[in-house]
């Protein structure tokens, strides 16, 4: 579980990177970049509830 949390925290920051480069400098690319690294974040965020629901089970 350690390990998932370490791969949000490094997704997260490469979103904020790229989003606040969209926002202050208008990079579309950025944007995109942003955009993905969202749904990506999504997914592991699903996948931390479903460990962190089965590690208070145990």
């Amino acid at each position: 579980m350690e390990n998932l949390v370490n791969k949000i925290k490094e997704s997260y920051n490469a979103f904020a990177t790229d989003a606040s480069l969209q926002i202050e400098k208008s990079n579309k690319a950025a944007g995109a970049r942003a955009r993905k690294a969202s749904l990506e974040l999504e997914k592991m965020l699903k996948e931390f509830r479903k460990a962190s629901l089965d590690n208070s089970k145990k």
